[in-house]
Formats: C-alpha cells, sequence, structure tokens
C-alpha cells in the first residue's frame, strides 16, 4: 500500500475515532498507529483544517460538540447573563474565604460577583482580572496580587508568558476557578488557549480547586481543555446543576455547593 493510500486510511480512521469518542489524543493515536506524534499532530491539522474536528490541548475534538456550536459570548453580554445566579454563587465563594487566607480568583463574570461579595478582610487575592481588581481596590484590608502580561479586551483579562511565569513562585489556599464548559467527560474548558495554559499553572499552585459557575456552562464544551472534573475540590453552582452532575460530584467526591 503507498505511503498516501497509508495516510489517507489513518485520517479517515482518526475522524471515526474522534466521531465515535468525542475526543482524541496525539499520544494515544500515535501509539495506536505506529507512528510519531509529528505525524499524528499533521493528520490532526489536516482534519481541523477541513472542519472534521478541532485542535484541543494534546489532540482535538469534535468540531459539533466544540462550544456546542456557540462562539465565545462578548463581554458585556456575558456580565449580564444569569447575573442573579452569579451573584449568588459569588457571595457563596466568598464565604469560604478567612481572613489569613491567600486565594488566586481567575478572570470571568462570576469572578467579579466574588470580588464584589468579598468583605474588607485582610486576605491576598492574586488575579489577573481586570474587573476583579477594580472591585477589590476599594477595600484597603485586601492585599492584591495583580498578574501582568497583555491585556486581552475580549474578557479584560492579562494572559501571555509573563501572566503564566508571575505564578512560578506562588502558593494559594485556594483558586477560585471561571468556567467556560463544563463537561463530565471533557472536563472543564475555556476558548482561549492562554486562559487554559494559565488556569492550568493556578491549578498547580494552589491547594484547593473550586469552580465558580451557573447551570447554563453545564454540558458545554470548548475548544481549550483545563482540567478534568475530578480534580476539582469543590463546585458551587445554582440550584439548576443537573442530576449527573450532581451524582459524579459525589463519586469522585468533590463538594457540591448550590447557591
Amino acid at each position: 500500500m503507498s505511503a498516501t493510500r497509508d495516510t489517507s486510511q489513518r485520517r479517515l480512521q482518526i475522524s471515526e475515532l474522534v466521531r465515535q469518542h468525542g475526543s482524541v489524543q496525539v499520544t494515544a493515536l500515535a501509539r495506536q498507529f505506529g507512528v510519531s506524534m509529528q505525524t499524528v499532530r499533521k493528520d490532526l491539522r489536516y482534519l481541523s483544517e477541513r472542519g472534521v474536528m478541532a485542535r484541543a490541548y494534546g489532540g482535538a475534538i469534535d468540531s459539533n460538540v466544540v462550544g456546542n456550536g456557540q462562539a465565545e459570548p462578548h463581554y458585556e453580554a456575558k456580565r449580564t447573563s444569569h447575573l442573579e445566579e452569579k451573584r449568588r454563587i459569588g457571595a457563596r465563594a466568598a464565604a469560604m474565604i478567612k481572613p489569613g487566607d491567600t486565594v488566586a480568583i481567575d478572570s470571568g463574570t462570576t469572578s467579579i460577583q466574588l470580588a464584589e461579595a468579598l468583605p474588607d478582610i485582610e486576605v491576598t487575592v492574586v488575579t489577573n482580572d481586570f474587573g476583579v481588581l477594580t472591585a477589590l481596590t476599594p477595600k484597603s484590608n485586601i492585599n492584591i496580587v495583580m498578574l501582568g502580561g497583555e491585556l486581552r479586551r475580549k474578557n479584560m483579562a492579562f494572559y501571555g508568558g509573563l501572566t503564566v511565569e508571575a505564578l512560578d513562585d506562588l502558593h494559594v489556599d485556594l483558586l477560585f476557578l471561571g468556567v467556560d464548559g463544563f463537561d463530565l467527560e471533557r472536563g472543564i474548558t475555556t476558548h482561549y488557549e492562554p486562559e487554559a495554559m494559565l488556569n492550568r499553572k493556578m491549578v498547580e499552585a494552589a491547594r484547593s480547586v473550586v469552580a465558580i459557575t451557573d447551570s447554563s456552562k453545564f454540558g458545554k464544551v470548548c475548544l481549550h481543555r483545563i482540567i478534568p472534573v475530578s480534580d476539582l475540590s469543590t463546585l458551587i453552582t445554582d440550584t439548576g446543576a443537573p442530576d449527573d452532575v450532581v451524582q459524579a460530584c459525589q463519586a469522585l467526591g468533590v463538594e457540591l455547593m448550590r447557591a
């Protein structure tokens, strides 16, 4: 069989695997087909360029499930969407923070509600979000560590190599992690790759990871994976959490709080 035929057959089989399983990983495909990871990456790039799948960290995701066909919403639309639920979730999250804690607050509109609800107590907050910074600035007892980098105006937060490097020597008690997509099989995901990279670094720096999300994010899958659900310590959401999420949290030992 010619090399061209081999390549064509392999790419067809990869397409079928993505459709069957929803996602594939580079390392597993390389082992399965007996080719290099570089060859697999070329296959995935070829298939993603033709809309068969979407590239993701370490592999690819079925293009039919990525973001449920939705682009990243505009920042102002996100700020006003499910606002009451976000306020309740933010207040519940803020109640977890005690004097003397060091916490990281990820970017996001629910994170801003957490910052608004946080009382003016002696804590240290690490963040990359401009809205969180604005909410905390008037609270003089809160020590703020702002992660630098390049401002992404689409969600008013800072990203890049400088942002990630700033976390190298930091350790926090709690990380409050915002969510774009929350799927039991594909984990916690986001639209923006530098955000996923930064979030994974935040997870490494944290003793406990708390996801804060309204129930509209459940079942959604975005392009870039951050962590599996099993890596969470706690999930704070609203009363609309579906039964499968509740049951999965119980099975995985993830504490579920509903606001």
